[in-house]
């Protein structure tokens, strides 16, 4: 698949998201419910590389540390599949050389939240007081928790992936800009103070209003003018202004 060419050309550094690619692999370890010190290997390095494609294709600038990452775990995932000779004996498990800074990388992050003493649940993720019927149906616990850039592209995902093949069409000079979009998200906010991720979009969207409503996102989410949580029960994802 071919990247989405804009009218005008726009990127999200990602570096400006504070997401790297240790955190890639973090949420593609807890996405599919890994054990870090047994990960498959073939498995970690295509869905990474897949994130890579789609973060092409939503026009999301990343370092070049997510290729250099994408360079280890495809040597690591060749030299996995080499068969061990008799005098190698014990040899050493290809994967501790991403298992290792993993382990290291996911102390660091526990400790650092701890110091912040930022809380991942309930009401206080947000500024915001939200009602519990908001998220879930009357009588289901109330928890929500804070999601990133990869929780996003998740759901941008969804929605392209369910396009018509006759819907992926590519930006035309029509296009709406990603800073008019900003703009009308801001004031639908302005109006209801908060709204689900599917209420920003049309009963029928097209690619281009997919990608540039993303986009619009996630700078906004530069910007600290947003703050978007997930219900962990539903996995309804909701956006609030800060």
């Amino acid at each position: 698949m071919t990247p989405i060419a804009a009218a005008e050309p726009y990127r999200v550094r990602l570096a400006d998201l504070f997401e790297g690619p240790m955190d890639l692999l973090v949420h593609l370890i807890r996405k599919n419910q890994l054990e870090v010190t047994d990960i498959p290997i073939a498995l970690l390095t295509e869905q990474y590389l897949q994130y890579l494609e789609w973060m092409d294709q939503l026009n999301v600038e990343y370092a070049a540390e997510f290729v250099v990452m994408a360079s280890t775990l495809a040597q690591i995932k060749s030299r996995s599949l080499l068969p061990l000779h008799a005098e190698e004996g014990e040899a050493e498990d290809p994967r501790q050389e991403i298992v290792r800074p993993l382990l290291e990388y996911l102390k660091l992050k526990s400790a650092a939240e701890q110091l912040a003493d930022r809380p991942l649940l309930g009401e206080d993720t947000f500024t915001r007081g939200v009602k519990p019927a908001e998220f879930a149906p009357p009588g289901e616990e109330e928890a929500v928790v804070k999601i990133g850039l990869f929780e996003l592209i998740d759901a941008f995902q969804k929605i392209l992936s369910g396009l018509p093949e006759e819907a992926r069409i590519e930006f035309t000079t029509d296009t709406i800009s990603v800073k008019e979009r900003i703009s009308q998200i801001a004031d639908l906010l302005e109006e209801k103070g908060s709204v689900t991720f599917y209420e920003l979009f049309s009963d029928q969207p097209g690619r281009s209003e997919i990608v540039v409503t993303f986009l619009a996102i996630l700078e906004m989410m530069k910007l600290a003018l947003i703050r978007t949580v997930q219900h962990v029960g539903s996995g309804i994802i909701r956006i609030f202004y800060v």
